[in-house]
């Protein structure tokens, strides 16, 4: 998932004018064929979680639903979207429709002015952007303009692939509500947001508040994390930042921060996974051999299946003669093969870190960093402490994305499926060690400040 912050802050610096392209109803239902039966060639298992019957039944009423002579990019990527996310797996998927979110903050767009975290079966202000102080964070939000949350979580949750609720709703937070109330319901200049208070149910009226101004510019990424070391008391504080990017650099990161605290001789190391999109093996394996006491792998099983769209997009962005890439073209469309990743060695024991590691995780850990602290776990490097991820750490992904002919709307999709350490293929996320719960409600950091507490408390 690409970090919606990235796209928003062009917007602090680009002047366009936009003209919403249109794309005709003939067109539209071409790209939807296209899209059922590029899922069925390319995905690696695409009625795992649904059946066919069931699939097909979402597909045609979706079909059925276009009645306009023509639609926007904003309504093709909702229908593809709804098609798409029935799969239920959250590596294939259509990406948030960016450049009309782009195009509706340029022509002074308005948002719903609360955005909302989900806990214990609940919808909670987590930040209040309106001109109303007395909705305090933390007050449940019972309806907006007369629909219950569960009716407008309904008409949202086609819009976003997962594998179980859990894992949908924290989907959303990371998206954040405004914007995805936006993409299912269209703006909208007045709310009424009905909550409760003390056990009781109070009304009020809000106004909607400007997309960039009043939204954007004022807040962050959940994700939106930078790699940093910091220590606190005897403990080195390590947030290694998403597994993606310049590896080189990562590289000299993570060396840099070893070497440091490895100076420092402290006894203690917490390497923080929260708010992390995951990346690719290369990077967290550099990690995780720092504090490794023997040689490991990512995972315990690793299978993939080719197909004619993962092999013209290996031979148009990668280094064909990679043994990895090279057993994609050397398999027959369709079939699922095994690939076997060498065992990664630890560093050499001068450069490792030898004392107590914990490895913080919580909903927002996605993908290789669900995967990173499944690995670390079942291979009992550190102490996993927080919350259950939204991601499973077998699962299926290894994504790769392709666009519609017609309409060029992103189709991201699994290719591979992987089993964690400890062969355990069970649908749950990574289990922490020690819970914590993480409420994204307000400053607070109620699992860095509560593990720290319960170091200080054992030393």
């Amino acid at each position: 998932m690409k970090n919606i912050y990235l796209i928003i802050i062009t917007l602090a610096f680009t002047v366009q004018s936009f003209g919403q392209k249109m794309f005709f109803k003939q067109e539209v239902i071409e790209d939807l064929n296209f899209l059922r039966e590029s899922l069925e060639q390319a995905h690696y298992n695409l009625y795992t979680y649904i059946t066919k019957e069931s699939f097909n039944e979402n597909f045609e009423q979706i079909k059925s639903s276009i009645t306009k002579d023509s639609l926007s990019l904003l309504e093709v990527t909702s229908l593809f979207q709804s098609v798409i996310s029935k799969a239920n797996n959250g590596h294939t998927e259509i990406p948030f429709p960016a450049a009309a979110y782009t195009e509706f903050a340029y022509s002074n767009g308005t948002l719903f002015p609360l955005e909302l975290a989900f806990e214990n079966g609940k919808a909670l202000i987590r930040k209040n952007w309106s001109n109303n102080d007395s909705l305090e964070i933390g007050t449940e939000v019972i309806s907006i303009n007369n629909k219950p949350i569960a009716e407008v979580l309904a008409k949202i949750y086609p819009l976003i692939s997962a594998e179980r609720r859990y894992f949908k709703l924290a989907k959303l937070e990371l998206t954040t509500f405004p914007r995805l109330y936006w993409q299912a319901f269209g703006e909208q200049k007045n709310f009424t947001v009905s909550v409760k208070k003390n056990g009781i149910i109070e009304d009020y009226q809000l106004k909607s508040i400007g997309l960039i101004e009043d939204y954007e510019y004022k807040r962050k990424e959940i994700s939106f994390v930078n790699r940093a070391l910091q220590f606190i008391n005897k403990t080195a504080y390590l947030i290694p930042g998403n597994f993606s990017g310049d590896e080189k650099k990562y590289k000299r990161f993570i060396d840099s921060s070893f070497v440091e605290i490895n100076k420092k001789k402290v006894p203690n190391l917490i390497i923080d996974l929260r708010n992390n999109l995951g990346g690719d093996d290369a990077f967290s394996d550099y990690m995780v051999s720092y504090i490794a006491k023997k040689p490991f792998r990512w995972c315990s099983e690793f299978t993939m299946k080719t197909s004619a769209i993962l092999k013209s997009h290996v031979r148009k962005n990668y280094d064909i003669t990679n043994p990895y890439w090279k057993s994609v073209l050397e398999h027959e469309n369709g079939s699922i093969y095994p690939y076997k990743f060498n065992e990664y060695q630890p560093q050499p024991k001068d450069k490792r870190y030898n004392g107590k590691v914990y490895v913080l995780v919580n909903r927002q850990s996605h993908s290789q960093a669900a995967v990173t602290a499944a690995q670390i776990q079942d291979y009992k490097f550190a102490v996993i402490v927080g919350e259950e991820t939204g991601d499973f750490p077998s699962l299926y992904a290894s994504q790769y994305a392709y666009n519609l002919p017609k309409t060029g709307v992103e189709v991201k999709i699994s290719k591979g499926y992987i089993t964690r350490v400890n062969g355990s293929k069970k649908a749950e996320g990574v289990i922490p060690d020690m819970y914590i719960k993480d409420h994204l409600l307000d400053e607070k950091d109620e699992i860095l400040d509560g593990l720290l507490t319960q170091i200080d408390n054992t030393h």
